[in-house]
């Protein structure tokens, strides 16, 4: 799926050139939790404040992504757990309004793409405890786009963390411990 980038990576004009920037689509772009409940999965959401993201299509691995999410907007289906989720057992968003995933390695899928396979590592700070975590990733060209065209591009990432590592422990007598990610996003060149 990434033949543009494959393409693009033995172009001789773009030997040397440096990372390129991206900045999300907000209508195209989804950042989703579950979580169980008294042992049923609840879904929420939590928007993107912010973002720097940097795609080096020459070094695949060199591409980096720093995303700030608006703990304070985070909503789940019901109006009790989002209050819960808010409160200062949990993700207590009067003192740590933001959740902040700074990535520090990129490793590709076994093919050297984004698009199978491939893993970004990173730190996540949540609750002002930063810990590492680790997403799944998958980057593609959009359907019907130009082998070379980089100008659009769709990010799918996914993985879990612990609430515990990093002191959410509220409510653990109703909500489990493990909360599974799924990001969907569309980011577009920066002009």
């Amino acid at each position: 799926m990434l033949a543009g980038i494959s393409a693009v990576m033995l172009a001789p004009q773009g030997l040397h050139a440096a990372p390129l920037a991206y900045q999300l689509v907000p209508e195209a772009t989804d950042v989703r939790f579950t979580f169980l409940l008294s042992g049923q999965p609840q879904h929420g959401r939590i928007p993107v404040s912010k973002a720097r993201i940097r795609i080096d299509p020459q070094s695949l691995a060199r591409s980096q992504a720093d995303i700030t999410l608006d703990a304070r907007r985070a909503r789940t289906g019901l109006v009790f757990a989002t209050e819960a989720l808010k409160s200062p057992g949990v993700l207590n968003t009067a003192r740590h309004p933001q959740i902040r995933f700074r990535s520090t390695r990129v490793r590709l899928g076994p093919d050297g793409r984004i698009s199978g396979g491939a893993a970004i590592e990173g730190e996540l700070t949540l609750r002002g405890a930063t810990r590492p975590l680790t997403l799944q990733a998958a980057l593609y060209r959009r359907p019907g786009s130009a082998p070379d065209d980089l100008s659009e591009l769709d990010v799918q990432l996914s993985g879990q963390l612990s609430r515990a590592a990093f002191g959410a422990t509220g409510y653990a007598d109703l909500v489990a411990d493990r909360v599974r990610l799924t990001i969907k996003a569309r980011i577009r060149r920066a002009d």
